[in-house]
């Protein structure tokens, strides 16, 4: 088998369903196979995949374990020759695994392969490549500094080598995931994706980022806008650097100081919805049940008019490719102020898609 794709799922159940049927698309012509982790979803998430994805390998955690510990269940249960550590809020096109598995076929020692990640706005995630980050490099991020952070070297659509990606996408050999022992079960959300970077490039490997394939990442609601996360996040920033960086007494209490002190006086970000006057649904037909369920004007259209303010696209994913859908949201976002996108998936009763970087977004069911 060429690829297996892991999916970490916890109570994304719409979410889930969308990069789904995106995923199914882009294996079409690939010997390969799905697998879906949940970590114990109080919503109807394992329901669905029964129901919707008979075919799809489902593990259905009692506990939630976190991330690095539910993707090492995963690829525990994995037989691909490749492995795509893959985050439920993604929606993939039907090339991506063709042509990211084409690249990493003519690599040798291939670490990780990340790709082109935007948000569902169509903005640009500076994290899809990323350095090491240095405890001085950190440091100067945390003050709006993000210059050394980011992979900058590389321009977003080029191709080359990089430290670290993101675990949203994540594409290497499963022989080198088991190399390294996987994803560190002590890192519960967040870090682990740096730390994984970083043990493939110690082990003697090279990691890739390949711009010339795109992926929506809607990001999570699991933001640094709630205690909790934040206190996960800058938690994960001192594991990393105790397991890698640790040095003696002071530089250790330097970096915890460092740590606390940006979370005491970090900034909650303030997310603020945008009117929407009409809808532009970009299908070859109405549906009427749609129509009925919106409280502004549905109008038809084969392509989008990007000078509309205050419009919110829908795409029909019955009607275009998932390809096209994320071409048109990249090729858009410059020109199209006031315009936010959603996305009907294929044979579904429901529409979702965010206009900010900050949340997932918005699910509308019909």
């Amino acid at each position: 088998m060429k690829l297996s794709i892991v999916i970490l799922n916890y109570n994304v159940r719409h979410f889930l369903e969308l990069c789904l049927k995106s995923a199914q698309a882009a294996t079409v012509n690939l010997n390969s196979e799905i697998i879906v982790v949940d970590n114990n979803s109080s919503d109807d998430s394992c329901q669905m995949v029964k129901g919707l994805f008979p075919e799809v390998i489902l593990i259905e955690n009692k506990i939630n374990g976190g991330f690095s510990k539910g993707n090492n269940i995963g690829v525990a249960r994995a037989k691909g020759e490749y492995l795509c550590i893959l985050n439920p809020d993604t929606v993939v096109a039907e090339d991506t695994f063709i042509k990211l598995l084409q690249f990493a076929d003519t690599k040798s020692k291939l670490g990780i392969v990340g790709c082109k990640l935007i948000n569902g706005s169509g903005v640009f995630l500076p994290e899809s490549k990323r350095n090491i980050p240095y405890v001085h490099v950190a440091l100067k991020k945390m003050c709006g500094n993000s210059k050394e952070y980011y992979a900058n070297h590389l321009g977003e659509n080029e191709i080359g080598h990089v430290e670290i990606l993101v675990g949203a996408f994540m594409l290497l050999k499963r022989s080198v995931y088991n190399e390294i022992h996987g994803f560190d079960e002590d890192y519960f959300m967040y870090g682990e994706d740096i730390d994984l970077s970083y043990k493939v490039q110690k082990a003697g490997y090279r990691n890739y980022y390949f711009g010339e394939t795109t992926v929506i990442h809607y990001k999570g609601e699991s933001t640094l806008k709630d205690k909790f996360y934040a206190r996960k996040f800058y938690g994960a920033m001192q594991i990393f650097y105790e397991k890698h960086f640790k040095t003696n007494l002071l530089f250790d209490m330097m970096v915890w100081l460092g740590i606390k002190f940006f979370y005491v006086l970090r900034r909650v970000p303030k997310i603020k919805k945008k009117r929407v006057s009409q809808y532009l649904f970009v299908s070859d037909k109405v549906n009427e049940s749609l129509k009925n369920s919106l409280k502004k004007p549905l109008v038809l259209r084969k392509n989008i008019d990007v000078e509309a303010k205050n419009t919110e696209v829908i795409f029909d994913a019955n009607y275009l490719t998932y390809k096209e859908i994320i071409t048109i949201i990249e090729a858009s976002f410059s020109k199209s102020k006031g315009i936010t996108f959603k996305i009907l998936p294929n044979k579904s009763n429901f529409i979702l898609g965010s206009d900010t970087g900050g949340v997932r977004g918005e699910i509308i069911c019909f």
